[in-house]
């Protein structure tokens, strides 16, 4: 049976969304996060080493990474609408948003957050020096960037009700995580990115996404 060892506030909401839709035994093991650093236990990074979430164990086989776990766990659900088949017409969609979410957009995010974070916990002396430098490589590569992302975001899901079509498929559920982080963090207000705030609503009106939240209890967001 599949543990699903999850961090509180983190990207392993994705694989306890995935285990509800699928509604296949599984068991959880909550962690919290040390209070004072905001990072994994020691009992976390027993089962992880590098201490980063998601991360399954499943007999003897231990696997991180979020997209690894999707596939390692749709591989036993073959024929599962989450992941279409080679040559639907939604599979092209499928695999774009579906990469792109751990590809491009989580590491903008990311490293939006860590920027924010250099500017607001840098010693008082250097702060104004470490502001200059974070609004520069914003400004010149990651904003860009964001920016660029979230327009064909706002697009796609203009076109569809879903990232991939009209139906829910696993895209949606390593997307969603992102969307959540972009509300937060990256200014998708609600005035320019409508679509993206409808994909919101309706994620966290999804069965199987309320049922996750109730197990996991502590939000999604790391603030």
């Amino acid at each position: 049976m599949i543990t699903l060892h999850h961090l509180e506030k983190s990207q392993s909401i994705r694989i306890l969304w995935l285990l509800e839709e699928l509604r296949i035994p599984y068991e959880i093991k909550l962690y919290d996060r040390d209070p004072n650093t905001r990072l994994a236990p020691a009992a976390y990074k027993a089962v992880s080493p590098l201490g980063t979430a998601p991360v399954i164990t499943d007999a003897a086989v231990t696997l991180a990474e979020t997209n690894a776990i999707v596939d390692y766990i749709l591989d036993g659900q073959p024929g599962s609408a989450l992941r279409p088949a080679p040559g639907a017409a939604n599979r092209a969609a499928y695999l774009f948003w579906f990469h792109t979410a751990q590809g491009s957009l989580q590491p903008l995010l990311t490293n939006k957050f860590v920027l924010g974070a250099l500017t607001t916990r840098a010693p008082m002396l250097v702060r104004p020096i470490a502001k200059s430098l974070v609004g520069a490589l914003n400004t010149a590569f990651f904003d860009p960037r964001l920016n660029a992302l979230m327009k064909e975001i706002e697009k796609a899901l203009g076109q569809s009700k879903w990232f991939a079509g009209d139906t829910l498929t696993a895209a949606d559920i390593v997307m969603g995580y992102c969307m959540e982080l972009a509300a937060h963090r990256a200014g998708m207000d609600e005035t320019r990115f409508p679509n993206g705030h409808r994909f919101l609503k309706q994620m966290r009106e999804y069965p199987s996404y309320i049922r996750a939240m109730e197990k996991d209890g502590k939000g999604t967001i790391l603030l």
